[in-house]
């Protein structure tokens, strides 16, 4: 009875239990939905430029720049130069050729000569007068009126020329400058102003034109015996242009320059002699300045005393619109190269003095010369010998 009653329990037991695991129904677990891979978050705008390479802000153009001119002096000048003066005749000359537009000033009256060559435009300008030499002095009123941005003096460097410029720059408030030029280093002169007035093309233009008439003469007179010769100024015919002088330049480079004095004068009127000195020279050739005493001397008994008188190897500088050999001694004397080689040494001077001078006066004076005009200005050198020359 025992037994039945635990096999009953037992039973029992395991009804209730698998009853308890089927009552319930099984609800389905829940699960996550799967979790996508998140992606970082944008960075902000700012921090995004932040990481990537940077340009530096564009730097304004300077508007003035550092210039050393030809005696050391460091000057700033403006970027854009447009109104220019001129510190005298010399500089005059030189800077009319590269920027004629640019000037605000001459240093002193246009000769007559000039209004057949020249644009009337120019004659205009106001008289600002000149830093070295002649009569007048540097008219600071009308320098200051004139608006210029830079005063240019060119030539040679005078001893006081640092403390000058600079006591100028100073009183005025317009830089001064010195570009320093002798026959023999124009072209580098030119070079120097293109620097300054930032035009590099049309001073290479010029530069390169006064490079190559120099090296042409220079082999011209390094080719010739020299003649002696006397280049006289003056209304009594009674001054000379003495060897090693800046105004002989040309003179001692084409000839014998008899000359020679004790202190060469730097004026462009020479050192004055006697007509004892002047016999006792005794020139195979003179020329004569223009407005000198070419036209009398032929028939002047005293005068006939001097060989170059008597054979008629006398002749005239050209004069248009300056002095071909100087007064002052600028950039024109390449004109009284190209003509006194050409009158002295015809045979060693193979070009064409015509077309040399053409060239000349289209560069550094803007002007078309004709022939006429050409013929009229050589009348009493190269025509007076070729009249002189006999008949073929």
């Amino acid at each position: 009875m025992k037994r039945i009653v635990a096999i009953l329990l037992t039973v029992l037991l395991l009804v209730a239990a698998l009853g308890c695991t089927n009552t319930a129904p099984q609800t389905p677990v829940a699960t996550e939905a799967p979790v996508k891979p998140t992606e970082a978050p944008a960075a902000e705008p700012t921090e995004a430029l932040a990481e990537q390479p940077t340009e530096a802000p564009e730097e304004p153009e300077p508007s003035t720049f550092i210039f050393t001119d030809s005696v050391g002096r460091e000057v700033e000048l403006p970027v854009d130069i447009e109104r220019v003066a001129i510190s005298g005749p010399l500089a005059q000359i030189v800077v009319f050729a590269l920027c004629p537009d640019k000037l605000v000033g001459i240093a002193s009256k246009w000769d007559p000569t000039a209004e057949q060559f020249l644009d009337t435009a120019y004659y205009n300008l106001p008289e600002l007068g000149q830093l070295y030499g002649g009569k007048g002095e540097l008219n600071l009123e009308t320098l200051l009126n004139s608006g210029a941005q830079v005063v240019i003096d060119v030539g040679e460097p005078k001893g006081t020329i640092v403390e000058d410029l600079d006591g100028l720059t100073e009183q005025t408030g317009i830089p001064f400058v010195h570009i320093t030029a002798t026959i023999a280093t124009m072209g580098d002169a030119y070079r120097k102003l293109g620097e300054l007035l930032h035009m590099p093309d049309e001073a290479e233009a010029l530069a390169a034109y006064c490079d190559g008439v120099y090296a042409q003469i220079k082999d011209v007179a390094d080719s010739v015996e020299k003649a002696n010769l006397l280049y006289i100024t003056g209304d009594q015919g009674l001054n000379v242009i003495a060897r090693d002088s800046y105004h002989a330049e040309i003179i001692d480079l084409l000839s014998n320059n008899l000359a020679v004095v004790d202190s060469p004068s730097s004026k462009g009127t020479g050192n004055e002699v006697d007509m004892e000195q002047l016999l006792l020279w005794n020139p195979d050739v003179i020329l004569f300045a223009p407005g000198s005493i070419y036209a009398t001397v032929g028939e002047d008994e005293t005068w006939q005393g001097i060989t170059a008188i008597r054979t008629g190897a006398y002749y005239e500088v050209p004069m248009g619109p300056y002095n071909w050999m100087g007064f002052p001694p600028s950039v024109q004397r390449l004109l009284g190269m190209l003509w006194m080689a050409k009158l002295l040494y015809p045979d060693a001077a193979q070009y064409d003095l015509y077309e040399a001078v053409k060239t000349y006066f289209d560069l550094f004076y803007h002007c078309d010369l004709d022939e006429d005009a050409f013929n009229e200005l050589v009348a009493n050198s190269i025509g007076a010998q070729q009249a002189l020359a006999p008949a073929a």
